[in-house]
């Protein structure tokens, strides 16, 4: 694997952990909807994520990371149509689909 691309996806591996030690062990969309702070720390750390990834297919447009497309279009609609973003999507984003990444990250590490 590319030093380059193990760098970015250690980066996205990082932001997950960030984005997991800013919430509670009771994942409560209610809290999270009323603490600016944190979402706003998810939220750069997504920016993270989709900026890494971006990154990773710019060298290997081919490189295989599920939903990398989808990754880099959140990460562009939070840096340049911030006012459009919603927190549902941005909870949805972090219950649902992170855990799946952070699997596929690890395992892309590993080989």
């Amino acid at each position: 694997m590319d030093n380059q691309i193990k760098t970015w996806l250690s980066d996205v591996l990082q932001a997950i952990e960030e984005i997991n030690s800013f919430l509670p062990e009771k994942r409560n969309f209610l809290d999270f909807q009323h603490d600016l702070k944190t979402k706003r720390a998810i939220e750069r750390n997504v920016e993270i994520i989709g900026e890494a990834i971006n990154r990773i297919l710019k060298t290997d447009p081919t490189y295989p990371i599920a939903n990398a497309r989808k990754i880099v279009d959140t990460r562009n609609r939070i840096i340049h149509g911030y006012d459009t973003v919603s927190e549902d999507i941005i909870w949805a984003i972090v219950i649902r689909d992170l855990p799946l990444l952070k699997t596929e990250v690890e395992e892309l590490l590993q080989q």
